[in-house]
């Protein structure tokens, strides 16, 4: 599990490797990843867009850019967390994620950033 408190926001990493969405022969591993965020603000938040940076041990660097997360836009009031799951596929078997959210304070209207820790996608076989 992965952990980064940034601007007031906490968010928690769990990533699952999924042999059933990935093919070994063909050289794709699929991998979900289940985040959570926390609003440890005093104040509401929603948050508006997401920036990632997507590292393939054997692709070059892939950047997503886009509203929001899984289709919507949530809006956290102090204390509130949201969850939600997704997934990547790679090419190689080690890889890695980090990014950004960008939130709107609902209070005074202000755009923030806050950080997404970095995570690894690691075929479970590789360690062994």
């Amino acid at each position: 599990m992965y952990n980064e408190i940034s601007a007031g926001v906490g968010i928690q990493v769990e990533t699952t490797f999924r042999p059933d969405l990935s093919d070994l022969v063909e050289g794709t591993y699929f991998f979900n990843y289940r985040i959570t965020i926390v609003n440890t603000n005093d104040f509401s938040i929603q948050l508006l867009h997401r920036e990632w940076h997507i590292f393939d041990s054997l692709r070059s660097h892939e950047y997503v850019s886009g509203a929001g997360v899984v289709g919507e836009q949530p809006i956290l009031h102090a204390g509130q967390q949201f969850s939600y799951v997704s997934g990547c596929q790679l090419f190689s078997e080690i890889g890695k994620m980090a990014g950004y959210y960008t939130f709107l304070n609902m209070q005074n209207g202000a755009l923030f950033q806050s950080k997404i820790p970095r995570f690894d996608l690691v075929y479970p076989g590789k360690l062994n």
